[in-house]
């Protein structure tokens, strides 16, 4: 098992800026790839950014966006830490929603939640405008 821990979410003006760190512990040497995901009040769970963590040396550290948070976010690692971060830049009321941390054991690059086991138990952003 693989547990998840986020933290770093809180209120911001629009225009500002936010880290969010996500903690992984337990089994970290399954995890393949790891991403965040955020979901809005009334809106379905969306892909943010994700990280291909292990695998192939020409591949981890690869990162995908959506295209919504490009040029905005950038996904980063601390290897000794167990730790991905969501560094958050030019804050818009639009991306105010819960972030998710999620890692999966089985498929790299995906932007389908359902391909990832492990979760969070999410942090709060808040952008007011």
């Amino acid at each position: 098992q693989v547990q998840l821990v986020e933290s770093g979410g809180g209120l911001v003006q629009a225009g500002g800026s936010l880290r969010l760190s996500c903690a992984a512990s337990g089994r970290t040497f399954s995890i393949v790839a790891m991403a965040w995901f955020r979901q809005a009040p009334g809106k379905e769970r969306e892909f943010v950014a994700a990280m291909i963590w292990s695998g192939g040396i020409w591949s981890i550290g690869s990162t995908y966006y959506a295209d919504s948070v490009k040029g905005r976010f950038t996904i980063s690692r601390d290897n000794a830490k167990n730790t991905m971060y969501l560094q958050m830049n030019s804050l818009k009321p639009e991306d105010t929603a819960v972030y998710y941390c999620a890692a999966s054991a089985t498929v790299i690059g995906s932007v389908d939640q359902r391909q990832y086991r492990y979760w969070g138990q999410g942090t709060q952003v808040t952008v007011s405008s």
